[in-house]
């Protein structure tokens, strides 16, 4: 474990300014809305933002003001934030991002976790980079996908000290989590996730709630409208990465088109995020090259997912487990079809707002909750 400091060299940023410059447009949509994908207008505003107005050293030195660690797991060099509370009882968390997401996601709730009002629900945190995603190593191998990720995550655990801990993950961060779970149970207190992966039940089709209709018929629109950008990293994750590491504008669309579909935006992801919010996020990936190894995991693992999202009942989880299911976030299973794969439940939240990015997009609601399940199994 060595400490580490980010530093991007200045020649870095001016490169991606320059880029942004001379990034060579396309012709405008033959549509009014974002119905193929995000809007010309929309994106050049941005980009010229990014350009002009946007300043990484602010972020830098926001990540720089938590302690950092690159710890080597399995021949890979990690990043991770680590945060301790003030309170030297506090239980150990370690929080789990996805794609398109980050550590970024959670700068705005390690201060919270950390050091509550009431020292009964602080948390000592943990915030690793996924391999291949923001300043942790790339794999050069194959074989990295989210069960080798969470064997890694209990070695980081133990290595830091922590012999009792929980858990929590969103996206990638909930396969990961729930795989942390099945591997390291004798040490979790238990698992926080933002959803559960779980498959709908067929022996309920007779008797759907209005909330189970609503899930598989987003589900059913998902197939068909959205699930376009994890097939192409499911498949050729290398193929789109070129142009995703050469392209700054190109790499800002495929993102903040994510931020869009899958927060609780009304349509318009700013009154969710805001710009720099968002291009905080962009920039990171845009820093460290890592638009292709960060896809690199639907190749690992999408497979593996979608095999537990259709099998959920041969592959149970047997540890504490708490859940929040947002309106806006995919996929929305109801508890009983969770309760087939989770099979210790003690909390359930289904909060009338939010999506995918929930610590990101609502700090507030996803600190309760944390604290509401981990109250429960302290």
């Amino acid at each position: 474990m060595t400490p580490y400091r980010i530093d991007v060299p200045q020649a870095d940023l001016d490169d991606l300014r320059d880029r942004l410059r001379r990034t060579r447009w396309p012709e405008r949509e033959t549509v009014d809305d974002w119905s193929q994908g995000v809007p010309l207008a929309y994106l050049r505003d941005l980009c010229d933002h990014w350009a002009t107005g946007y300043d990484w050293r602010r972020l830098e030195s926001r990540l720089n003001a938590i302690p950092q660690l690159r710890v080597e797991l399995g021949g890979l060099g990690i990043h991770v934030l680590h945060a301790r509370s003030p309170h030297p009882d506090a239980l150990p968390l370690v929080l789990t991002h996805g794609w398109p997401g980050s550590i970024v996601e959670f700068l705005k709730v390690i201060g919270p976790l950390t050091d509550p009002p009431d020292p009964a629900d602080a948390f000592h945190v943990v915030c690793p980079s996924l391999p291949g995603y923001g300043f942790s190593d790339k794999p050069t191998a194959p074989g990295w996908g989210v069960e080798r990720i969470a064997a890694a995550w209990a070695e980081l655990m133990a290595r830091l000290g922590y012999a009792r801990y929980g858990a929590q993950g969103g996206d990638w961060g909930t396969s990961v989590t729930t795989s942390l779970a099945q591997q390291d149970a004798a040490h979790l207190a238990g698992i926080h996730l933002n959803p559960p992966i779980a498959a709908p039940d067929p022996a309920t089709y007779d008797d759907l709630t209005d909330r189970e209709r609503e899930s598989l018929a987003a589900l059913e629109h998902a197939a068909r409208w959205e699930d376009g950008y994890s097939l192409v990293q499911g498949t050729r994750p290398q193929t789109v990465g070129y142009g995703l590491v050469d392209s700054p504008a190109a790499l800002c669309g495929w993102i903040v088109e994510k931020f869009r579909a899958w927060s609780d935006c009304d349509g318009d992801p700013e009154t969710v995020f805001t710009r720099d919010e968002m291009l905080d996020n962009i920039t990171l990936y845009w820093l460290t090259a890592t638009a292709t190894s960060s896809a690199r995991l639907y190749w690992e693992s999408i497979r593996r997912v979608q095999e537990w999202f259709t099998k959920s009942t041969s592959d149970t989880v047997d540890v504490p487990v708490g859940c929040s299911v947002f309106p806006k976030d995919l996929p929305r299973p109801s508890r009983r079809w969770a309760a087939r794969r989770y099979t210790d439940i003690r909390f359930w939240s289904e909060p009338e707002r939010g999506g995918h990015f929930a610590a990101f997009e609502g700090p507030e609601r996803f600190v309760e909750d944390v604290r509401a399940f981990f109250r429960l199994v302290r």
